[in-house]
């Protein structure tokens, strides 16, 4: 397990390297919409396709601890710079309110979560699907909404196409989408073992 995660560790690295150099190439600025959204959902059926291809990898992701999922999701605290960049004007209203405190939310609820909820027990597991639930929910609905303004003003939406904020959808939010899906496989599996540890 301690060889799955450094090996994962370095390609989460190399990837979030590839991610910060085609944001800061500036590239990423020509991209319309639907390309941002293809290119995120590309990326997260690559990971699904490497879970279903890679034993090895579908082994760490059934087993690694669940903490390191939520832990990831706290990256989504990003939503107080939405808030920011909202009250500078370049952000819309649609996305950077609604979703940055969507997104503060669900970061919270995992900090309560990963301090005072055992991943075991139907307690537990009725807590951490409803988490896996809402915070997939909010996500989907960030990028949906980020689509949606995109399309009618793709210039409303340029921020997230430049530094830091592409590291959204060419990084963050596709490992946050690939992570709630495989914690509801691991919330069926343990559902089925007896609501064991997640």
């Amino acid at each position: 397990m301690e060889r799955s995660s450094m090996k994962i560790a370095a390609i989460a690295f190399i990837w979030l390297i590839l991610a910060l150099i085609a944001g800061a190439s500036g590239n990423l600025t020509s991209l319309n919409p639907p390309l941002p959204q293809i290119i995120l959902f590309g990326l997260v059926i690559i990971m699904l396709l490497g879970f279903w291809i890679s034993p090895k990898f579908r082994g760490w992701c059934l087993h690694v601890d669940i903490k390191v999922f939520l832990l990831f999701n706290l990256v989504r605290f990003v939503g107080a710079y939405f808030l920011i960049l909202y009250a500078q004007g370049r952000l819309p209203y649609d996305f950077a309110v609604l979703g940055g405190w969507g997104d503060i939310v669900i970061a919270a609820l995992a900090v309560v979560l990963i301090l005072f909820i055992p991943a075991r027990g139907k307690a537990g597991w009725f807590l951490y699907f409803l988490w896996n639930l809402l915070g997939l929910l909010d996500i989907l609905f960030v990028v949906a909404t980020a689509g949606r303004l995109a399309m009618a003003d793709p210039s409303s939406m340029s921020e997230l196409l430049n530094l830091p904020l592409s590291l959204l959808p060419t990084f963050i939010v596709p490992i946050i989408i690939y992570l709630h899906i495989i914690l509801f496989v691991r919330l069926h599996k343990s559902m089925k073992m007896g609501y064991s540890v997640i």
